[in-house]
Order: structure tokens, then C-alpha cells, then sequence
């Protein structure tokens, strides 16, 4: 493994709370990966040697701070490379001694290719989804072993979904991450080992299907606890088949009372066993007393609402500092009295799924969006190519079935105003087979910017308007929402992001940003009662970079407008649209 000595962070324009806590012995300890969880399992997280440029690197020369990306001042480096080069070496435990060994990445922009004591082990494009390797047979016996990952990554200049990733951030796009940005691990297994759990819930009880290493059909045994650790039901089913658990006197995940079951697996053959959980709740569209499509949650119609949540940090840029900071975010979005989130253009690590899950936030997931030039007028951005179109639908494939036994998520949203959108009903019906059990928000402001003509597909009819809200009628059999409304912006001083804020209202006090808050609300309750809106989405969690439109400072050391005053307008928003 690299020397310590050598490194030391580079200096982010803004640090947060918890900069400081971050060391090459502390980076990232979670268990990254709570719905499939081990109990052995080593961390590689940490310094690796690191090497990049423009072109393929021969040698590495620095060290970086896994798992934050070049980008950041937390990872050491603190630039962009369009190729990077990461090595380093690890040691088994003696007790892993006979099993196979996996090696885990949460996530890698863009195109990885891994390889252990310079052997191949996997190849993964795309920047949004977890990727694995068995690489028992490229291991060197019980000594020193080395692992490198060769990365490409150009940012919008290549064929993949970025989301807000640009190479020249600016206004609503923001810094590029690039290379490893979540956690890489590695654990023991026997050669037949659970892969994958799908656990898909309803008000009675869950379905589970376990994926194994090998062909299926291993019989396996499933426990349901409650919180308690009370045993509340237990089924024998086989691998690759949906196993029916039924849970008497069931308890409901809600937004306010976000129960959660533990749930065990055990192959009865190998004995591999892992822990995981989900809370029982259903999603729908339900007609309201005067027949409009409404959202409902466990057979309930229930207004949702919540800030777009962009998921950047200055220290970390795509990747938290701490799981700490990572939930502070969700918490400070419960405590301003929301019910809901919006993930924009961003997949995040499991443990944000896992927070929501906790603590009780209705996620709508958006899918990462393909590269478009915001600069140029509607209709002149060149339609995606056919490679760009393939990684798309390959990685919102990906991302739906890494993250269907989230509790939390209770809607897909494809696309965001038009943002490299094609074939917009023939995407909705591909999510739509990849997860039948969710809402389809498949054109998030389609009133707006860069959509293409509406398609009367999906659940939701979406509307963007600022500062707004908007006010979208119901027209067919879609539900209708806000999808992005507000975007109020305050300046506070000794908190910004180089660069000239922007907002799309600014206001020149916390006094007076409270009061327009407050005043944008009772238009937002009045057209939750004409309207029969389901939704709202207010920009935005906290400020990005150029943008002081969030509730927090970039930092997250300043909250701008007044808490409980905020807090009593959402629940106020949120009792006019729920029955």
C-alpha cells in the first residue's frame, strides 16, 4: 500500500463540518451495502498510488485518497484527469482461507477496467451502478496482493449519462467527478453465495427472490423480525424464485412512522447467510372525491413534498465526506418538515437509500441525465447517438434494479426537461417492465426548457416553473405535479463558492427569504386545492457551487430562512392535499 506520509488533502474553496474528520484511516468505514450485508469484509478504502493526464498513465507518481474523486480537495489531487491510474496492494485475512473472495466497487466514472496481479478481472462502463468480480483465481497464495484500476473519464465528452458533470462547470452545472467515488471492498464467500436480493413489499408481506453464484434453484430459508427481533414469519423457497412471506399484524413504512423489518437469507447447501431489511408499504394512483388522479401511498392518497436534492459537495464534489454528513442532509430535509426528496440527475452509495429508508423520506430516484450543451437554444441540440442511447439504456436499467428493494423509492423519473430525452413512450414502457411496482415520472418538466412534445406517457404529468409554482391541470389519466418550483436565492457572505451567485429570485435578507417562502407556499396550498396537485418539488436542498438558491449554505453550515417557519408551510402544503 502507498505511503501515508506523502499525502495531505488540498484545500477546498469551501470546507464543511466535517472536512477535517477525513483521513486516509477513516475514509468512508461503513459497510457500504445495507440490503446485503456480511458479516467479514474488508475495506479498501484509503491512500492508493494515483497517476494521470490526458493520456493513459505509464506509472503512478501521487497518491490518492479513496473513495474521493481526483476532483475533489479531499481526494489529494484536486483536478480533473480524462485518464487515471489507481494501485495498491492488500493482505487476506488468515480466516479467509478456502473461500472465494469478491472485489466490490460502488461506483467508478466512467469506463473502469480492473485487474489483480495483473490479471483482468472486470470491465464496467457507465458511472452510476456497483460492479463486482470474483477474483479468487488471480490471487497470488497468502501474501501481498495488488489491485489497479485503469479509468477513462471526459466528462460530457463522452457517450455516457453525466448528470450536471461538466468539464467548465457553470450556473446549473457543476464540477465533474471522476474515477472511484464511492467505497471499494472486498469479502469472503463460498463458492454458491447469495448476489442479489430482490424484495419487493405490499400492506400484507414481501416477495423475495434470492440471486445466487450459480444457476438457481439452491433451496434457502428467509426470516422476517420485527424491530423488537421478534421472529414474525420464516419460508424455505428456492433460488431465482419469488418466495412469498407473509407478515401477520403488519406494521407500515410511512414517511411519519418508518418501520423497517429485518430480514435474514441462508443458502441451506453452502450456509452463506446475509442480513438485509425493507418496510411494507405500496404506491399508486388513486382518484381524490372529485375523480382526479392523486398519488397514494398504502392505499392513501398523500401529497408529497420535497426539495430537489442535486447531492454535491464542496469538499467531496459527488462524494460525501462522512456517512455522517451523507444523512445530514435527509435529517435537516425532515427537521424543515418535508415528506419527501427528489434525487436529481445522481445515483447515490446504498447508505443514502439506506438513510432515507431510516428516517423516513419518499424518494423520487431521476435518472442521470445524457450530455447536452445548455447554451444552446431548445432545438438545436443534435438528438443522442445510437452509443449514446445504448449506455443509456443499459445504465437506467442498471440503476432500477440496483436500487428496487429501496424502500423509499416510490417514483422513476427518466428524464429532466428534455435533457438528452429520445424515444420518450418506448423508455417509459422499458422502465415501466424493469419495475412495474413504481410511479413513471417520465418527463420531469416537460412544459419546459428542452422536452420534447409531451407524450402522455407515464404516471405523471410534470410542470417546471419558477419561481412559480406552476399550476398544471389535470388532462388525462396522470397525476399532476410540481416538479421544480422556487429556486429563492440569499447571498451569505464567507459561505459562497468562487464565482458570481445566481438565483432565480434573490432576496436580500433571511427575514425576507422566510417571508417569500411563506408567501410562495400559500400560492402552492391554493393550487393543491384547484388544481388537485399530488406533488411539489422546491429548488433546493442546499446551495451548488454558483447557485444560492438552497435552504443551506454550500457548506451546510448556514441554514438561510427560519426553521419552524418553513417547516409549518410544508406541513401546511401537505394537509391541503392529503384527505
Amino acid at each position: 500500500m502507498a505511503s501515508a506520509e506523502a499525502w495531505r488533502p488540498k484545500p477546498p474553496p469551501l470546507t464543511t463540518p466535517w472536512t477535517d474528520q477525513v483521513g486516509p484511516d477513516n475514509a468512508l468505514p461503513e459497510y457500504p451495502r445495507p440490503q446485503l450485508t456480511r458479516e467479514r469484509w474488508l475495506n479498501l478504502n484509503g491512500l492508493w498510488a494515483y497517476g494521470g493526464g490526458s493520456t493513459p498513465p505509464q506509472q503512478t507518481r501521487e497518491q490518492i485518497l479513496v473513495p474521493y474523486p481526483p476532483e475533489s480537495g479531499l481526494s489529494g489531487i484536486q483536478r480533473h484527469d480524462d485518464h487515471m491510474l489507481y494501485r495498491r496492494t492488500f493482505q487476506l485475512p488468515p480466516d479467509w482461507a478456502g473461500q472465494r473472495v469478491l472485489l466490490h466497487f460502488g461506483a467508478v466514472d466512467q469506463k473502469a477496467e480492473v485487474s489483480v496481479n495483473g490479471r483482468q478481472v472486470a470491465v464496467h462502463e457507465g458511472g452510476y451502478t456497483a460492479f463486482s468480480a470474483d477474483i479468487t483465481d488471480a490471487l497470488n497464495g497468502r501474501g501481498a496482493q495488488e489491485v489497479s484500476v485503469a479509468v477513462e473519464d471526459r466528462n460530457e465528452a463522452g457517450p455516457y449519462p453525466v448528470g450536471k458533470q461538466r468539464n467548465a462547470p457553470k450556473g446549473i452545472l457543476y464540477t465533474g467527478a471522476s474515477g472511484i467515488w464511492q467505497t471499494a471492498w472486498l469479502e469472503p464467500v463460498p463458492q454458491e453465495h447469495v448476489a442479489k436480493l430482490d424484495i419487493t413489499p405490499d400492506l400484507t408481506g414481501f416477495d423475495l427472490t434470492a440471486h445466487t453464484s450459480a444457476r438457481g434453484g439452491q433451496p434457502f430459508e428467509a426470516v422476517v423480525r420485527d424491530r423488537d427481533g421478534q421472529e414474525v414469519a420464516r419460508a424455505e423457497g428456492r433460488a431465482g424464485t419469488a418466495l412469498r412471506l407473509p407478515v401477520p399484524e403488519p406494521h407500515l413504512w410511512t414517511p411519519d412512522d418508518p418501520y423497517l423489518y429485518d430480514i435474514k437469507v441462508r443458502l441451506l447447501d453452502s450456509g452463506d447467510e446475509v442480513g438485509s431489511y425493507a418496510g411494507l408499504r405500496t404506491v399508486e394512483l388513486l382518484p381524490d372525491a372529485q375523480g382526479r388522479p392523486r398519488m397514494a401511498l398504502n392505499g392513501e392518497i398523500v401529497f408529497q413534498h420535497g426539495p430537489l436534492d442535486q447531492g454535491f459537495w464542496p469538499d467531496g464534489i459527488y462524494t460525501a465526506p462522512t456517512d455522517e454528513a451523507l444523512r445530514f442532509d435527509l435529517e435537516a430535509t425532515k427537521e424543515l418538515g418535508f415528506n419527501m426528496v427528489r434525487k436529481h440527475v445522481k445515483v447515490e452509495p446504498a447508505r443514502w437509500y439506506y438513510w432515507a429508508d431510516r428516517l423516513g423520506l419518499l424518494v423520487w430516484q431521476d435518472m442521470p441525465s445524457l450530455p447536452i450543451d445548455l447554451a444552446d437554444p431548445p432545438g438545436t441540440n443534435p438528438p443522442p447517438t445510437e452509443q449514446e442511447r445504448a449506455h443509456y439504456r443499459t445504465e437506467l436499467t442498471a440503476m432500477i434494479d440496483q436500487l428496487r428493494s429501496v424502500t423509499s423509492i416510490v417514483a422513476w423519473v427518466p428524464f429532466n426537461e428534455g435533457w438528452g430525452e429520445f424515444e420518450t413512450a418506448d423508455i417509459a414502457d422499458l422502465t415501466k417492465r424493469t419495475d412495474p411496482t413504481r410511479l413513471i415520472n417520465i418527463s420531469s418538466g416537460v412544459n419546459c426548457c428542452y422536452s420534447l412534445p409531451d407524450s402522455g406517457a407515464g404516471d405523471i404529468y410534470d410542470d417546471h416553473t419558477y419561481v412559480g409554482p406552476g399550476s398544471p391541470q389535470v388532462r388525462d389519466h396522470r397525476a399532476v405535479v410540481d416538479g421544480e418550483y422556487g429556486g429563492l436565492g440569499l447571498v451569505e457572505e464567507g459561505h459562497l463558492w468562487p464565482g458570481p451567485p445566481g438565483a432565480y429570485e434573490m432576496t436580500d435578507s433571511r427575514e425576507a427569504l422566510t417571508r417569500r417562502y411563506v408567501e410562495v407556499n400559500d400560492d402552492l396550498v391554493r393550487i393543491i386545492g384547484a388544481n388537485g396537485l399530488s406533488a411539489a418539488v422546491y429548488t433546493q436542498t442546499t446551495d451548488v457551487e454558483n447557485e444560492v438558491n438552497g435552504f443551506l449554505t454550500y457548506d451546510r453550515r448556514i441554514l438561510k430562512p427560519d426553521q419552524d417557519a418553513v417547516r409549518a408551510a410544508n406541513r401546511e402544503a401537505i394537509d391541503a392535499g392529503t384527505p
